[in-house]
C-alpha cells in the first residue's frame, strides 16, 4: 500500500484527489496539509511514501516545504501539483528536492501513476516538461566562477554544510566550531545574501553547486 500526504490550501482541491488516489486500491491518503509548515510536519510524523504538494501555500511555500524535507533527510517523495509551468519553478522544484512536478488540470489516471512511479523510485514528468529539463541539462546550468563573493571561506564551508543538509550541530563538528558559532554563521549568511530563511539558502547553495 503506498501512502500519501495532500498539501494544498483548497480543501475541494484535497477532496478531489483523495476521491482519484483513493479509487486505486494500492493508494491511501494519510493526512492532509493546507499550508507548507503544516505540510513538512505531517511527513516527518506519517513518513508517507508520498506527498503531493502545492507550491503557493500560506505559512510556507510548496517549495520551502520541499527544501526543508529533503533538509531533514525525509525519505517522503515529493510530486508537485502546481498551475506554474515556467522554466525558474520547475527547475527550483526539481533543485529543492522534488522527484516529480505535474500540471494541475492532468488526468486522474496521470497522478495515480506519478504517484506510483514517485513511491518506486522513478522521477515524473510530464512530456513537456521532461523535454525542457533534458535540454536544460544538455547545456548545462550556467555557473559563476566563484558563487557568493560576499561571503568569507569559512562562510562558504559552512553554506556547504547546510547545502547537504547538515544540522548545526554536524557543521561544527566538520568544522570543529561550536554549534552556537555556526548559528551566528548562518544568520551572516543570510543577511549578506538576503534569504529569508534556511530552506532558501539550500536552494539558492544547491544551485550553485554546493552540497554535493
Amino acid at each position: 500500500m503506498t501512502t500519501i500526504v495532500l498539501a494544498d490550501d483548497h480543501p475541494l482541491v484535497r477532496q478531489g484527489l483523495r476521491a482519484v488516489l483513493e479509487a486505486s486500491d494500492d493508494l491511501t491518503v494519510v493526512g492532509e496539509a493546507a499550508d507548507g509548515r503544516a505540510a513538512v510536519r505531517l511527513c516527518l510524523d506519517l513518513r508517507p511514501d508520498v506527498v503531493l504538494m502545492d507550491l503557493q501555500m500560506p505559512e510556507l511555500k510548496g517549495l520551502d516545504a520541499t527544501a526543508e524535507l529533503a533538509s531533514a533527510g525525509s525519505a517522503t517523495k515529493v510530486v508537485v501539483l502546481t498551475m506554474f509551468d515556467d522554466d525558474d519553478t520547475v527547475f527550483a522544484a526539481v533543485r529543492a528536492g522534488a522527484v516529480g512536478y505535474l500540471l494541475k488540470g492532468a488526468d486522474g489516471a496521470d497522478i495515480v501513476a506519478a504517484v506510483r512511479a514517485a513511491a518506486a523510485g522513478q522521477a515524473v514528468f510530464g512530456t513537456a516538461l521532461a523535454r525542457r529539463l533534458q535540454a536544460w541539462f544538455r547545456a548545462g546550468p550556467y555557473r559563476p566562477e566563484r558563487a557568493f563573493p560576499s561571503l568569507s571561506e569559512r562562510e562558504r564551508e559552512i553554506l556547504d554544510g547546510v547545502a547537504a543538509g547538515l544540522s548545526n550541530p554536524e557543521i561544527g563538528a566538520r568544522l570543529f566550531l561550536s554549534p552556537k558559532t555556526v548559528a551566528n554563521n548562518v544568520s551572516a549568511i543570510l543577511d549578506k545574501l538576503h534569504l529569508a530563511s534556511r530552506a532558501e539558502a539550500i536552494v539558492a547553495a544547491r544551485d550553485a553547486g554546493l552540497g554535493g
